[in-house]
Parts: C-alpha cells; structure tokens; sequence
C-alpha cells in the first residue's frame, strides 16, 4: 500500500487530474473502431491472467478475513473465474454495441430555416469511488472507453492489490489500441484524503461517481465540489399479488432473496396481499427455512409462518422495513392489496428495484406507474437489475437519483447531450 502525507497526496490527485484531462481529449475523437479494439484486447487479457488475478485476489481476501470483515463482504471481494469471465463477456458486448458517440437525435426543421437537434458527447473525466467488488474496476473502465471519456477510479482499500493488477491489464489493452494510458488511472495510494481531493477538482473532473454504502455516499455529495451521480442502497421489494401464479411467485421470491445474498438488487422485503396469504407463506416459508434465511414478520405473517418446520421466525421492528440486510434475512409484511403495497414501498424503500408478482394485467400497469423507484418490475426476480443482463454490456452501478442518470448507468448515463444547430445562412430577423 502507498501512503503519503497531504502535500504528496495532493499533488498526485493533482497530477492524475490533469492527465485524465488531457486523455479525455484523445477518447473523444478516438473512432468506434479504436475503443472496440481495446475492450477486446481487455477480454482477452483477463480471460489470459485469470491464475494470476486470483493470486492477488488472494491477498486481499486474506487480509480482509484477518480484519474480520464480514463473510458477505468477503463474497464481494472474490474474483472467481465466473466473476472474471462476466467482465470478460461484458467488455465484449460493450465492444459489440453501436457507438452512440456522436449520435444526433430530435433534428427539426425550425420556422426560420434553421434544423436543430441533440448530438451525443462524452462526459469528460468522471471519478469513480467504490468499495470492495474489484470487478468494478474492469466495469468502470470499459464503459469509460466504450463512451470515449476519461475516468480516475479510487476502488476500496480491501481491494487494493486486485485492482491495480486488473488496472495494469487494462493499461495494457489501452496501449495495445493506440489510446493513452492514462485514459483510465487507478489511485494508487489507500490514503482517504485522495478521495478528498478527488471530489474537489472541478478543473479537472466533470461527475463523481460514489458507489458503496449509503455513509460513503451521503459523505461524497455532502462534500463534493462536482456533480454527484448517487448511487444509494438497494432497500428491494418483491410483492405477491392478489391474483399470482403461486408457483412462479415462490419460485421468484426465492430467486429474488436467495440467489446471492450481497447484491443491491437482492430483494430484502417481502409483502404479501391477503387474499393469498393463507396459500404462500407457509409455501416460500418452507423454502427460506431450508436456506437458512431469518424471516422478521409482522404478526399477520408470522402466524402463517410459525409453524413451518425449521423456520427461524422473528417480531420485525419499524427498522426492519427500511433495512437493507446483504444477508440471509428478509422482512415480511401481509397488506391488504395494492395500494398498500404501493404506500409501503414507495415510503420504505430506497427506490432501486421492486417487483409486482401478478396475473392482473390492471394492477401490473399501476405497479408500474405508481412506484417510485429507478427499476420496476412485473413478473421478474429483482436480481435482474443489472447493467449486464440489461444489455448495458456493463454499469457503472444503479443510480437511485432523477438526474442525470437512473437505474444501471451505461454508455448513455456516461454521456451528455449537447445542441447542434445546422443552417445555410440563415440570420434572426
């Protein structure tokens, strides 16, 4: 690890500003065909590195587990050969995709002669703040080239030696492409007051983007000198209807909890209409029992749930409804039916995901409407918000905000849009 005082540590952030800066210029103009080149040199890099990857994989896992970091917080600093395969494939499916760059939408023919529309245009620099999950890094990286900016990515000290060994590769397939380097930077230093200054270099860079727990990204808009795309916690709600196909929604609602415990699409709540009380709860009980997952009821549903053999069945609180567990614990509530539903979401959630399991067509369509949240969904397990399986090719991680991206950011979110007005001479009368 680099540790450095505040004057060294300054001049650094200082010095990896200007050189995304500088970069951000050469990804700019760099063709479609140029970027695609580098985000399959990238695939092939990590799918050639994958021994050494897990060798200082390794050291962080060891050190986390000697610090006594929870186990799902060591899941998420694994890179397995799946989890390195995926940002194999995403890089890719990214490479794959129409080049959105310069892209003009909405021309129009104005009354005075003049056609007026939006051209697509990268960011510039935007900085990338995140915890644990090393896979970030590859993830931030190729978007960053697929949508020709610059980034300075800060990952968490947990991970430290597996990203710099994924930020050499990806140095390396930048080089192998004609691009510059320092296109994509990795802060080397754990010192926390780089992400200080990170976040006040308006000079330098255009958008921060946090992505961690919620005290990180409550401490980054707080302080930021930049524009903050936030990314909060993932508070997901899976709701069975009253009609549902009782066989999809356990499925679903087992898939949407148990699949993998540490994601921010995991579903952490359960809500459950009346009607169809009696005949799935004891049904999706019997499945969290054999999982092992703590169910925390209301009085309603625990009574439904108390029988059921092996059931680790508890009183919830009035926190456990905005809790966000990344564990084998959910929260379930009986409503009374949809909008209940609704007005419980929309109050406890933190508007990432959340799933309607339905065979009414009516309440599908106010589900959708209704619900406040980035991602909504009918009939689909909450762990499919993902920029993956979106078709994003990768994300930069789920914005919960209105502006100015929400739900994955992909290449779009990493862009912005900017006039272009074209005209054969015309002047204003």
């Amino acid at each position: 690890m680099v540790c450095m005082n505040a004057i060294d540590t300054a001049h650094y952030m200082s010095a990896l500003g200007a050189q995304a800066k500088q970069a951000s210029a050469a990804m700019a103009k760099a063709s479609a065909a140029v970027k695609n080149q580098a985000l399959r040199a990238l695939a092939d890099l990590l799918r050639a590195n994958i021994d050494s990857l897990q060798a200082d994989n390794a050291k962080d896992l060891e050190r986390a587990r000697a610090a006594g970091l929870a186990e799902p917080m060591v899941d998420r600093l694994k890179l397995t050969p799946k989890v390195i395969e995926t940002c194999a494939l995403g890089c890719e499916q990214l490479a794959a995709m129409p080049d959105v760059i310069g892209e003009i939408i909405g021309m129009k023919q104005q009354p005075s002669g003049i056609r007026v529309g939006q051209m697509r245009v990268p960011i510039g620099v935007f900085g990338m703040i995140y915890e644990s999950r090393p896979n970030v890094t590859i993830e931030a990286a190729s978007l960053s080239i697929k949508s020709g900016n610059a980034c300075i990515l800060r990952g968490g000290s947990e991970a430290i030696e597996s990203n710099k060994a994924l930020a050499v590769l990806v140095e390396q397939a930048l080089a192998q492409a004609g691009l510059p380097q320092e296109a994509v930077q990795l802060v080397q230093t754990t010192d926390r007051a780089a992400v200080g200054q990170l976040i006040a270099m308006p000079q330098f860079v255009d958008v921060i983007i946090p992505r961690g727990g919620k005290g990180l990204i409550e401490r980054i808009s707080a302080e930021a000198k930049v524009p903050v795309i936030k990314h909060l916690d993932g508070n997901c709600h899976t709701y069975v209807d009253d009609p549902c196909d009782l066989d999809m929604a356990v499925k679903v609602a087992d898939n949407a909890k148990t699949q993998k415990y540490s994601p921010c699409n995991a579903s952490e709540g359960l809500l459950v209409a009346r009607g169809v009380a009696a005949a799935f709860l004891p049904k999706i009980g019997a499945v969290y029992a054999a999982k092992g997952v703590e169910m925390r009821c209301c009085p309603e549903a625990k009574a439904f749930l108390g029988a059921v053999a092996g059931a680790n069945v508890q009183d919830a609180t009035e926190q456990d409804w905005f809790e966000e567990y990344l564990a084998p614990i959910i929260s379930i509530k009986v409503v009374a039916g949809l909008d209940e539903a609704i007005a419980h979401i929309n109050h406890y959630s933190s508007h990432h995901t959340d799933a309607i399991l339905t065979r009414d067509h009516m309440h599908a369509q106010r589900f959708l409407r209704e619900v406040d949240s980035s991602s909504v969904m009918v009939n689909a397990s909450t762990r499919f918000a993902d920029g993956f399986e979106y078709g994003l090719g990768a994300e930069i991680g789920i914005s919960t905000d209105k502006f100015h991206a929400r739900g994955p950011v992909g290449i779009e979110g990493l862009t912005s849009l900017k006039y272009v007005v074209l005209g054969e001479g015309e002047v204003r009368n």
